[in-house]
């Protein structure tokens, strides 16, 4: 059963959703798609702090029992909040991948860039 997508968010193709946090930075994190396919999360490499990134360079790795899959940064900017429960729990990414699973917060270099990663209903359809 999949949780919905929340519509306070935007989406890239890499299955990241990023939660505009109306301060000029970001929450994001992975969406339940995507925790879906990977299965069981075992394991978060996560970026360190201050960490800048380009939109859809790699931001953080993910290890789940089936595979290893890149996290994208889904707008450019830098690391100014990792979530750091990640380390002993990662199975939160599966648990609540919209709430205590977020990944990373990001200060944005150009808010702009939200505008161009999908809305909700984009993202469910690309999934469909």
């Amino acid at each position: 059963m999949s949780k919905l997508n929340p519509k306070d968010r935007k989406y890239s193709k890499e299955h990241i959703w990023a939660l505009d946090n109306k301060d000029g930075s970001v929450t994001a994190g992975i969406t339940d798609y995507a925790q879906r396919m990977l299965t069981d999360i075992v394991y978060i490499e996560l970026p360190e702090m201050g960490k800048k990134v380009k939109q859809g360079e790699v931001l953080a790795v993910l290890e789940s029992v089936k595979s290893v899959s890149d996290v994208y940064a889904p707008v450019s900017g830098e690391v100014i909040e990792i979530n750091q429960v990640l380390d002993e729990q990662p199975e939160l990414i599966n648990k609540d991948p919209f709430g205590e699973g977020w990944i990373v917060r990001l200060k944005m270099d150009d808010p702009g860039e939200l505008g161009v990663i999908m809305d909700a209903a984009a993202y469910d359809t690309f999934i469909a």
